[in-house]
């Protein structure tokens, strides 16, 4: 049998393209376009859904905000990582208007307006010192995470939700690209049914994520 010969200037060669596929192998990839992030502590309004009943029918009389978020747009719950406005710049407050917060305004990726509905979301216990554990997919990093709390004697049951009805209690500095974006929180004055929302802007544009939890202070 035949061997073809290989010269020393073409062993040379081989050998620098294995090493630099090697080393190629070894970069950390950059971040996904195509995925994104929520809070999963306290768990968001779809992501809670998403961890009861996965992307089956939740049932009504056990969870019926799940159950009626399901009905209106099934995708609200399984797309669950996707609740972002790009483009708002510094003014956001102006362009994601009072009611539609849970829902970025309606600019994600599929018609999440059901979350914003009042009503008896199931909440998560949590006391005047808490943490916010953002998961981000992409790894698209923050720039920084404000957290909000509505304001005491605001019934999330009843009434949606406007900028004036939040209080900022915690703003981050930056963080980088990574799988948890984690922040603690320490607040007073707070009993009963609330709603955290956090705001994630995230680095790779300008691209800014709005999350409702609900919560109870115990």
């Amino acid at each position: 049998m035949n061997h073809a010969l290989v010269t020393p200037a073409q062993r040379t060669a081989l050998g620098a393209g294995v090493l630099a596929t090697s080393l190629l192998c070894l970069l950390p990839l950059a971040p996904s376009a195509s995925a994104h992030g929520t809070v999963i502590t306290p768990e968001t309004r779809n992501y809670g859904c998403l961890q009861r009943w996965g992307s089956s029918e939740p049932d009504e009389a056990q969870d019926p905000m799940c159950y009626r978020t399901y009905h209106e747009n099934p995708n609200a719950i399984t797309a669950w990582k996707a609740v972002y406005a790009n483009n708002t710049g510094d003014s956001y407050k102006q362009v994601i208007p009072d009611g539609q917060i849970c829902s970025a305004g309606g600019q994600g990726e599929t018609n999440y307006r059901p979350l914003d509905r009042p009503g008896p979301w199931k909440m998560t216990s949590i006391g005047s010192n808490f943490t916010v554990d953002l998961y981000d997919e992409a790894r698209h990093g923050a720039d920084w995470l404000e957290v909000y709390v509505t304001r005491q004697g605001f019934n999330p049951e009843y009434e949606l939700i406007g900028w004036d009805d939040l209080e900022l209690v915690k703003r981050t500095g930056r963080y980088p690209y990574q799988a948890h974006y984690v922040t603690d929180v320490s607040t007073s004055g707070y009993s009963g049914r609330h709603v955290v929302v956090t705001v994630w802007k995230a680095s790779h544009m300008d691209q800014k994520y709005f999350l409702c939890s609900d919560v109870n202070f115990s």
